[in-house]
């Protein structure tokens, strides 16, 4: 009687919404190409309507649903690398999610080789997950299986390109079989590797003020100033002198570059443990370099040999000059480099290059503008101390962003947690600020008899960052630095949720009979301490006994704006207020892939197949009687399972939100 009741509940919402629609934005095409002996490339292409998008296939951990197709286990291929990503994905920060993410629009191609491992004709079968979102709303995750026929002559040789096949096919979600998914490249994008440039181009320009390369320009120039040379020639030389030095440098992203080879490699380089310790060593050991625990030099014959060529003069001696700078000034760029090295090497090919070039630029520039005009030397600031200081700084910064690689040895989080994490950083940023002010001092400073104006407001704003780090340990979610950051610890000291469970204490309506939550409590949780449901029955039970209205929540483990939503509105401490008292909340979870006793299964009417998951039941049922499959969405219904008023989705306005509880509220 009760399910007859919501079904007629329901019936007359879809009176008020006109507009409810089955969203289906992605459709997909799958074919094969032969590239050689025994081996073939699979090709997965998307068409993605406007405004939605696709996510990457390679995403950190805690995100959305990643893009990738799994494959049925087969003993008549095996894969090949990892799958590439054809169409490069777009960075972005998500809010909801607090990390940036990989996002694709508009078209997608991702591919992956495939080995045969015999002649005659083979089946390659498996589903491809992927999950679409716009700026608004998000859908759950969905499978699209995929089957390519490949035939392979008896004589072993490849395919032709006339067995290419092409299917299009409208796909279920359920998969028996046992999967595997192949490793993923790192992406990149236009903006992040122009965001590199400008970084390593502010190194160079940093590095410049060192103790090892500061005393060189005039030292540099005198060279230049000798002989009876025309200005013309001079100038020459002089440049010549600066495109030395930013071909040597850009010579070393070059060789990073052809050595970061394969499909493998970058994802290798990001997130394996391996190099990911190696990287996090060799941070240290550049940090240490630059606190002045030892030098990083080159052998002396190196630097001797290409000096004594230098003296013969003439453009190849402007270039000998080039690289007696570039080795001389070893021990101060050779960690600044190092460190964009390593961190370039995890990305396309074209990152360490650029990072290079950023880099070698900058450093030129002012050896190469004092070659040709050395009469600007007279404005130069003269050498101290402040060149060390310049050195330690940097120590402070490379051992900070150290903690990086080490994010990759704990992809759980479980040891180096986000207050771990947070804590080593305040220390760190903590000395920095006591080192300006000549509290902290290291073997090559000099004394500080006093303490200088641009050194105090370094340290007001060392300090300052101390405090904002330190608002990270209960919960503030630091977003300007949130994607250096582990995810938030969920038994971590949360502030920002405390300060809105302010208000009045709930009644315990657990006592009441109907009220206590049973089912998939171990699975689910609610936000901000609210008590909820995660099952309709259950919810409309505790609603006849409470006397309450029912709040259903259609949402999503990866489900960003459902995430946004929580904490953009349900935080107000007036919805909050409401969402305790006066709601039966009923969190129905469209993505959750826990699979039900085969008693609780049935055959949707909706597609016709069988319904084994209690996400594949939420949706089901949310598709069958609001036709939409959109999250987050949110509806009223009163202790009989009448929907009150016009369901909701995405409001990120508060008011509007809180109208529309109170109008639901009022109605049931």
């Amino acid at each position: 009687m009760k399910k007859i009741l919501i079904l007629t509940g329901l019936t007359l919402w879809m009176v008020f919404n006109v507009n409810a629609q089955i969203a289906d934005p992605v459709k997909w095409t799958f074919s094969h190409e032969s590239i050689g002996d025994q081996e073939v490339e699979l090709v997965f292409k998307a068409i993605i309507d406007p405004p939605w998008h696709l996510y990457s296939a390679y995403l950190p951990s805690g995100g959305p649903i990643a893009t990738k197709p799994y494959f049925n286990e087969s003993e008549a291929y095996s894969l090949v690398d990892g799958i590439v990503e054809v169409t490069k994905p777009k960075k972005k920060f998500d809010e909801g999610f607090q990390m940036e993410l990989g996002t694709i629009s508009g078209k997608a191609e991702l591919r992956q080789r495939v080995k045969l491992n015999g002649p005659g004709t083979h089946t390659i079968t498996g589903e491809i997950e992927f999950q679409v979102c716009d700026d608004v709303i998000c859908l759950p995750p969905k499978y699209e299986e995929f089957s390519f026929t490949v035939t392979l002559p008896g004589d072993g040789g490849a395919a032709t390109s006339a067995q290419i096949e092409e299917t299009t096919e409208t796909l279920s979600t359920e998969t028996e079989s046992k999967l595997t998914v192949p490793g993923v490249p790192a992406m990149e994008d236009e903006r992040s590797l122009w965001g590199f440039f400008w970084l390593a181009f502010g190194l160079g320009l940093l590095a410049l003020l060192t103790p090892c390369v500061f005393p060189m320009i005039p030292m540099t120039v005198s060279f230049f100033m000798q002989g009876n040379g025309s200005k013309a020639k001079g100038f020459l030389r002089g440049l010549v002198f600066g495109l030395s030095i930013v071909a040597i440098y850009t010579s070393l992203g070059v060789i990073v570059s052809i050595s970061n080879v394969g499909p493998n490699a970058a994802n290798a380089l990001s997130t394996h443990w391996i190099p990911n310790l190696i990287f996090f060593a060799l941070f240290v050991l550049f940090a240490f370099s630059f606190f002045g625990m030892f030098e990083l030099v080159l052998p002396s014959r190196w630097v001797n040999k290409a000096d004594s060529r230098a003296d013969k003069g003439g453009f190849g001696g402007a270039f000998f000059m080039a690289l007696t700078t570039v080795l001389v000034s070893f021990s101060c760029t050779g960690p600044i480099v190092g460190a964009l090295l390593v961190e370039a090497a995890g990305g396309l090919a074209l990152k360490p290059i650029l990072g290079m070039f950023g880099f070698a630029l900058a450093f030129a520039i002012p050896f190469t503008l004092f070659a040709i005009f050395p009469s600007w030397l007279k404005g130069l600031p003269k050498s101290g101390g402040w060149l060390n200081a310049v050195k330690v700084v940097l120590g402070f910064l490379v051992l900070a962003f150290s903690m990086k690689f080490l994010l990759a040895l704990d992809p759980a989080n479980k040891i180096l947690t986000r207050e771990l994490y947070l804590a080593v950083w305040i220390v760190l940023f903590f000395m920095l600020g006591i080192y300006f002010l000549g509290k902290l001092r290291f073997s090559h400073d000099s004394d500080l008899s006093h303490v200088t104006v641009p050194r105090l407001l370094l340290s007001v704003a060392s300090f300052t960052f101390v405090v904002y780090l330190f608002m990270g340990l209960f919960g503030y979610e630091l977003k300007n630095i949130a994607p250096l950051l582990p995810p938030k610890s969920p038994n971590g000291i949360d502030l920002t949720q405390r300060a809105v469970y302010s208000g009045a204490p709930v009644a315990a309506t657990t006592d009441q009979e109907g009220c206590a939550p049973t089912k998939y409590t171990d699975l689910f949780h609610m936000p901000f301490g609210l008590k909820g449901f995660y099952d309709l029955e259950e919810g409309l039970a505790c609603a006849e006994a409470s006397g309450k209205p029912v709040l259903i929540d259609f949402k999503g483990h990866f489900c960003s704006n459902c995430k946004k939503m929580e904490a953009a509105v349900w935080s107000d401490p007036e919805v909050l207020n409401m969402l305790r008292n006066d709601f039966v909340i009923v969190a129905l979870y469209t993505d959750d892939r826990t699979k039900l006793p085969e008693s609780e299964w049935y055959t949707s009417d909706v597609d016709g197949k069988i319904k084994k998951t209690i996400g594949q039941q939420n949706i089901d049922f949310e598709i069958g009687h609001f036709q939409t499959n959109t999250i987050p969405l949110y509806v009223i219904m009163d202790a009989e399972g009448n929907v009150v008023n016009p369901p909701k989705g995405t409001d990120l306005d508060v008011q509007s939100y809180l109208s529309w509880l109170k109008e639901g509220k009022v109605k049931s």
